[in-house]
């Protein structure tokens, strides 16, 4: 059963997630067009789902297998012949000059036994023959209006000579094209192994095993064993829809895609006008020319010989400044990373977070979604509005920022902070990081912060584990950072606390952090905020950098927390050495 049997409706049948609605609830919601249901399609064809909303959940096997099953292991039910309408066929000049303008010879369309109806309104008929028996006749007007017999068995127009030549120990190969003006276009140019369906192209991608369109392979069931299988439709939508469901059938490993020429700035759209236009030789070419179907998740070199050269020239990503020269020596900001950031309760990993952050903004002019349901909205923009504007929010000692400069503040923030808040359910992975999409289409930005990850719905099927679930987290947050070109802070608590001799805490190792040991596999950088009280100081230290060079190394720098200005601020000692190693 697929996804539309279940009553999902997706833009895409690609691997990868997606939102929409849900069948189950949508409709009875006061807003029915929340796209509460998630459904990820695995590179298989697999799928699974969940709502959101009312919690419902579900899978699809992979199609391929699916397929495999109703298409190869079940019986089939062949339809038996039914008579054809005897027509009085004619082989005259009409009926050859047709064909000639389409550069399809005599010798050729009368050799697939294709005539003319003698009527009042006189037809081309290609007889469609299974195993040496006509099963089927389909029409063509000449002003190009089809038809075919009614109730008739559906096949496969030039299956036979397929069958002959498989039989006949020659290679496994067949070539789909859109029309039976195609099969013969193929034929002229060489290739007497071509087949069409019946029905033509769908207008729609269905991946229905059940699909009445494709009824025609029951006939055939030993094109399954097919070593080659080569797409040569048209290359409008309808016949790239027609690609996708042979693909799906066939497995895209087996497929290779037949490109049509441009040639003098004319478009080829199927094999009849390219052999019409530039004549078998081109035609041939093509076939020979077919590249392999391309395969989500598997690439050759050549695929990336722009990418490699980029970055031999220097265009390639670059980190940005943290905004603090001792910080920069061993951490900048590299756009599209999945970024970590733990330490001991109430050490300021937050509040420092939130500096690096304003750094960017002023410095970059980054903008940032922002989840943070710790702290109320409200006093989270306090926070930062006391950064923005280098003095203390609150009454106190110190004099307190004032109304004109707090609307300034507010008014720099306005444009370049967003936050998301969710104040009815504690809310997904996937609800954060759909409106952190939003956020990059509507405001552009350039970071997202998830601060604390313990905040997030820890909901998962009863078959996986915290550790997986925690992967899966990340790797979602790690797909959607590439996707967007974003970076990503997430705040994680360490769940184990270990005393010096001192009798303070130590700065917790990334193993350290709560749930999984996946928090220093799969970040790209891993940050410990770590407060030294008696020497007034805050310890950045960075305890993993992915690639080490390019954006950071393995150190730490020192600050010092200005009461007075709200900010954080080098550390004389710390400004002029590095403190990297090589561990």
């Amino acid at each position: 059963m697929n996804l539309q049997e279940h009553g999902i409706q997706i833009r895409s049948n690609s691997a990868g997630d997606y939102k929409t609605i849900c069948p189950q609830c949508s409709h009875t919601r006061k807003n029915k067009r929340d796209t509460c249901l998630s459904v990820t399609i695995q590179p298989d064809g697999s799928s699974v789902w969940k709502c959101h909303h009312c919690e419902w959940t579900g899978s699809t096997k992979s199609p391929d297998a699916t397929f495999r099953q109703q298409y190869v292991q079940a019986p089939r039910e062949i339809k038996k012949p039914t008579p054809k309408t005897v027509n009085e066929k004619g082989y005259g000049e009409r009926i050859d000059i047709w064909f000639n303008k389409r550069a399809i010879s005599k010798v050729t369309w009368m050799a697939f036994g294709i005539y003319e109806t003698l009527e009042q309104t006189p037809k081309i008929a290609f007889p469609y023959l299974l195993d040496g028996e006509l099963v089927n006749v389909k029409y063509r007007s000449y002003d190009k209006r089809f038809t075919q017999e009614p109730k008739a068995q559906r096949t496969l127009f030039n299956i036979d000579r397929v069958k002959t030549r498989w039989d006949g120990g020659k290679s496994k190969t067949v070539i789909f094209v859109e029309g039976e003006m195609d099969v013969l276009a193929m034929y002229e140019a060489g290739y007497d192994y071509a087949i069409s369906l019946p029905d033509g192209a769908p207008q729609q991608t269905k991946f229905d095993p059940n699909d009445r369109r494709f009824e025609a392979f029951q006939s055939s069931d030993w094109l399954n064993d097919a070593d080659r299988v080569i797409i040569a439709v048209d290359t409008d939508s309808a016949g790239n829809n027609l690609a996708q469901e042979l693909a799906h059938r066939f497995g895209k490993h087996r497929c290779w895609r037949v490109q049509f020429p441009n040639i003098h700035d004319i478009d080829c759209k199927d094999a009849n006008e390219t052999l019409m236009i530039h004549g078998k030789e081109v035609l041939a070419e093509c076939v020979v020319g077919a590249t392999p179907y391309p395969i989500d998740g598997l690439y050759k070199v050549s695929d990336y010989i722009d990418q490699v050269f980029n970055i031999y020239e220097g265009n390639f990503q670059r980190p940005v400044s943290t905004g603090y020269a001792n910080l920069d020596k061993i951490y900048q900001v590299m756009p599209g990373t999945f970024q970590l950031v733990t330490g001991i309760p109430n050490h300021g990993k937050s509040n420092f977070l939130d500096q690096l952050i304003l750094n960017l903004a002023e410095k970059h002019n980054w903008k940032f979604a922002i989840f943070s349901p710790e702290h109320s909205t409200s006093f989270h923009i306090r926070r930062l509005v006391e950064k923005v504007c280098r003095s203390p929010f609150d009454e106190g000692i110190n004099q307190r920022m004032s109304k004109d400069e707090l609307r300034r503040g507010l008014d720099y923030l306005q444009t370049r902070f967003f936050f998301i808040e969710n104040k009815e359910v504690i809310p997904t992975i996937d609800w954060v990081l759909e409106k952190a999409t939003a956020a990059c289409v509507r405001h552009g930005i350039n970071g997202v912060v998830v601060d604390p990850f313990n905040k997030i719905s820890a909901t998962r099927a009863s078959s996986v584990r915290e550790d997986e679930h925690i992967r899966d987290s990340i790797a979602k947050c790690q797909k959607f950072c590439q996707s967007h070109n974003v970076t990503f802070w997430m705040v994680a608590h360490p769940h184990k606390l270990h005393r010096g001799e001192s009798g303070s805490y130590n700065a917790p190792s990334l193993y350290e952090v709560a749930g999984s040991a996946h928090w220093n596999n799969m970040a790209d950088v891993g940050m410990v905020v770590h407060r030294d009280f008696d020497a007034g100081t805050t310890r950045v230290i960075m305890r993993k950098i992915r690639e080490q060079g390019m954006y950071g190394q393995i150190g730490e720098a020192v600050f010092r927390y200005n009461t007075l200005r709200r900010v954080y601020e080098e550390n004389e000692a710390d400004r002029s050495q590095p403190h990297w190693s090589d561990d």
